[in-house]
């Protein structure tokens, strides 16, 4: 009997025809990923309808690329959305997306980086790196199914009162656990993550 072969979908490559875009389901038994033919190899971890669509900005990629003295190749980062004039790392968890298409996207949280990126970038200590510049792109679930198109116009069309951020959201998840109950203003976070917190809180009472 063969041995099962672990897969990644990280390795992307820009397109230039539109792609369907929809709520996958669930994580591990759903569709996966949000966009039609994408592959998502880990779907423990990966996919879902929390993180149906995967954004980076061209400004972080431009950040990266000073950083690490070299050029960046368009979609390194394993985005299904290179984004460009949009501020992601200041974007609240909830805010709503509106394309031209009609496409309805919302931001859920930032991405935790895993060892397969790790290798993806050849960078050593990758994980720990990306982690402390938190630049860590947008998840974002289906809320109007359509299409991504390139070139096509994003406008922030609903921002949470909250106020809470992608970045501010990672730092505490990530290095800040006092301040973990800043989190729960906030439930368009997906309900693993809330759940995850409030036990966590709960066993520090």
């Amino acid at each position: 009997m063969g041995k099962d072969v672990p897969t990644t979908g990280i390795r992307k490559k820009p397109v230039s025809a539109p792609v369907p875009v929809r709520a996958p389901g669930p994580k591990s038994t759903g569709l996966h990923s949000g966009v039609v033919g994408d592959h998502i190899g880990d779907t423990k971890h990966h996919g879902g309808n929390d993180q149906a669509i995967y954004a980076y900005a061209r400004e972080d990629y431009a950040w990266w690329s000073a950083e690490l003295g070299r050029d960046l190749p368009p979609g390194i980062f394993g985005e299904n959305l290179t984004t460009s004039g949009l501020d992601l790392v200041g974007a609240v968890i909830g805010e709503k997306w509106e394309f031209g298409s009609g496409l309805v996207l919302q931001v859920t949280f930032g991405r935790i980086p895993c060892v397969t990126f790790q290798n993806r970038m050849g960078e050593p200590r990758w994980v720990k790196r990306f982690a402390r510049a938190n630049r860590t792109g947008a998840y974002l679930r289906v809320v109007t199914p359509g299409s991504l198109i390139p070139g096509d116009r994003i406008s922030v069309v609903d921002r949470p009162a909250h106020g809470l951020t992608v970045a501010e959201s990672f730092e505490i998840y990530m290095h800040d656990p006092a301040r973990l109950a800043r989190l729960l203003v906030a439930p368009e976070l997906p309900p693993e993550l809330l759940a995850e917190v409030s036990e966590r809180l709960a066993g520090s009472e």
